[in-house]
């Protein structure tokens, strides 16, 4: 018990401090030694009431990760939480840090709650496809209200202390000293009757207020079954006792274990914690970066600057003159100022950050850097001139980094001195919001670049995955790859909203056309312009995008691109299907139905395929790592675990079979992966690549 559970008292009040470093998870060390204490402290005379606190940065952050899948072992927490409830003496939980999970579920056994000024608290087992399981679903509607219980089930968002207090889901905000405050508030409680949350009757709620509450719940499900689950089980707060409720909120914590989707969500969990764990960077100790310096500020310039002003870096953006800087500022100023709209930030936070913003269009004041990023033009030529200037600029102990999206980084390696410096760090649009960060790893790139960036990635609070160099790298590889399959398909006789409606039942945010719409098709255009000279004319190559731009169709800005746009409305266009239907029919393939499911099979099977292309060539670690791009960067479903976790649960036999009949269908437009084909001889699958 001493081993993740100090017990100490004062006076009268009994306090039991979890101690279970990192996160004080709940194990079943930890359940075992609160109950048993719980219950000890109720024989003891000298006991009057209990308070349980945390030990360390955290409360707990929620249930041990290592037993999720397997058999629960008792004493288990809805029986440990019961226990805390019944306790005839009163027992207050001090939250500090973040209570979250279980964490959260232990002060709603509790008979009072005190929150420390900058703690958080939350139920965001629904972000692993699964609910609160130990009553969370049946106290917090007593507590709080359905509507706002099921807004945080739901979610699975954190509360701040000001904002918990407001809902009523703590009693108190520490002023000062949690502990002593949370002692005072238990002394305060001794000899009285102590209220139990499951004896409470849910408040009935406002049927519009519910209603508008389920609608949105619905709408943001987007295809995962655990907020829908969550509305079901909110509701039967209002109308069943808490008994059967926490019964029926049991089982469905086991049924969503055992779901496609949790396990997928749990893929991602974990593949996130091991990204950045590489054998070849242990013990390599990462630079200090104070001073980034960004160069070029339009719209993904401003954005890095953005994303590293809100870790707290200092941050010099430069500019050709001081018209273009101007604009610049206009728009990391613009991103500032809608984060105070949006109740993200308030002015203090804006005027704060700025103060660490140096503007600028003096090159030779980026020597005062520690890492110089450049984020200008799309052109090798353009930033193979720029690297040149930094050449003579630079010391050579300042990392270097391009954000470029697709081109090769040796050639701009060469062009510095100290080339082990210098990687890529290809950040996504909008870049301050975004959480991927592809990590590029040159030839040259060395260990103490590369732990460097990762814990630059880490201070940025982005999923940073490391890629090696190839056109693409990995994220922009694959999804030229399955935008190839698409078009292919609109030679075939489907049309753009058939594929992009199936992309979005699938899951999908957006299709892919719509969100060539959004990002604008010039850049596709611009980019097949760059290509065109080595394209090999045997390749299958579908030249519609090219036909759109050349009519001034570049998407949404222009109102109008795949689909016509009608203030904000995105509509199918008459004009644009006939089009696609005319090069379907000049192309002389056979023309036929797409089922969705087909659709779908096809787009996941390019980008199987080529994932394990980008495995074979040691262009990333392991297929996690590209699911964590997909998911993150691209809008692959999260709940379905990224494409190659999709691949083992589909089976990788069926995955090879539609990448060789699209391979015969397609010609030199579609080439099987030899290490697909190798696993399914070796009857292994790629979850065995990721070591587990």
């Amino acid at each position: 018990m001493a081993e993740v559970l100090r017990i100490s008292r004062e006076g009268e009040v009994t306090i039991l401090e979890i101690d279970n470093p990192p996160v004080n998870a709940t194990s079943q060390a930890v359940r075992r030694a609160l109950i048993d204490a719980v219950q000890r402290a109720q024989s003891e005379i000298e006991t009057k009431a209990i308070v349980i606190c945390g030990a360390g940065r955290t409360f707990t952050a929620g249930g041990d990760i290592t037993e999720f899948g397997k058999p629960p072992r008792e004493p288990h927490l809805p029986d440990v939480i019961n226990r805390i409830e019944e306790s005839a003496k009163p027992v207050v939980v001090a939250w500090h840090g973040t209570a979250l999970g279980g964490g959260c579920e232990i002060g709603l056994g509790a008979h009072k709650r005190i929150i420390a000024k900058e703690g958080l608290v939350g139920l965001p087992e629904v972000k692993l496809g699964l609910l609160p399981g130990a009553g969370g679903t049946q106290r917090l509607p007593r507590l709080i209200g359905p509507v706002a219980a099921l807004d945080l089930i739901a979610s699975g968002r954190m509360v701040s202390a000001p904002e918990a207090l407001r809902l009523g889901l703590v009693d108190a905000v520490a002023e000062k000293d949690l502990r002593r405050e949370a002692i005072a508030l238990a002394r305060g409680l001794i000899g009285q009757m102590q209220p139990r949350l499951s004896l409470r009757a849910t408040p009935a709620a406002e049927p519009e207020a519910w209603q508008a509450m389920v609608e949105k719940v619905n709408r943001e499900a987007r295809g995962r079954i655990a907020p829908q689950r969550a509305i079901e089980l909110v509701s039967q707060s209002l109308t069943l006792p808490f008994a059967t409720g926490q019964a029926n909120e049991r089982r469905a914590f086991f049924e969503l274990m055992n779901s496609e989707q949790s396990r997928g969500l749990r893929h991602l969990f974990l593949a996130e914690r091991e990204a950045g764990k590489r054998p070849e960077l242990a013990g390599i100790t990462p630079r200090e970066v104070k001073q980034v310096g960004i160069i070029g500020a339009g719209t993904m310039g401003s954005g890095i600057a953005v994303a590293f002003l809100d870790a707290g870096y200092k941050v010099m953006l430069l500019e050709a003159d001081d018209v273009a800087l101007q604009a610049g500022l206009d728009r990391v100023n613009g991103l500032y100022l809608r984060s105070i709209r949006s109740g993200r930030i308030d002015e203090n936070t804006r005027l704060e950050r700025l103060s660490n913003l140096a503007p600028t269009t003096e090159m030779g004041r980026l020597a005062a850097c520690d890492l110089v990023i450049e984020a200008v033009f799309e052109d090798m030529g353009v930033k193979l001139e720029l690297m040149k200037k930094l050449a003579g600029l630079l010391p050579s102990s300042t990392l270097v980094a391009t954000n470029t999206s697709y081109l090769d980084l040796e050639p701009m390696a060469d062009a510095l001195p100290a080339p082990e410096r210098f990687l890529g760090l290809h950040f996504f649009s909008p870049a301050h919001v975004m959480k991927l960060l592809e990590i590029v790893r040159a030839r040259r790139t060395s260990p103490e670049a590369l732990a460097t960036a990762l814990a630059i990635g880490r201070k940025l609070k982005k999923i940073a995955v490391i890629s090696g160099v190839c056109e693409g790298f990995i994220g922009n590889r694959i999804l030229a790859k399955f935008r190839a399959q698409c078009e292919f398909m609109l030679e075939e006789g489907a049309l753009p909203r058939e594929i992009d409606a199936a992309m979005e039942a699938f899951g999908l945010a957006m299709g892919p056309f719509a969100v060539q719409d959004l990002a604008g098709l010039d850049i596709a255009w611009a980019r097949r312009k760059r290509l065109a000279g080595t394209r090999d004319p045997a390749e299958r190559d579908v030249p519609l995008v090219d036909r759109l731009c050349e009519e001034g169709r570049f998407g949404q800005k222009a109102g109008k691109g795949w689909y016509v746009y009608d203030q904000g409305r995105r509509l199918a266009d008459p004009h644009v299907e006939a089009l696609v239907r005319a090069h379907a029919a000049s192309t002389g393939r056979p023309q036929r139905a797409f089922s969705a499911q087909e659709i779908q099979n096809r787009v996941v099977t390019a980008m199987v395929n080529e994932g394990a292309k980008i495995l074979a060539e040691g262009i990333a670690a392991r297929p996690a790592d590209i699911d964590l791009v997909l998911v993150n960067g691209y809008g692959f479903p999260n709940w379905r675990g990224g494409p190659m976790h999709y691949a083992d649960g589909l089976g990788l036999a069926q995955i090879l079979a539609m990448a060789k009949s699209a391979e015969a269908r397609d010609g030199r437009g579609f080439e099987v992966a030899g290490l697909l084909a190798e696993l399914v001889a070796g009857q292994r699958n790629f979850a065995a690549l990721n070591g587990g």
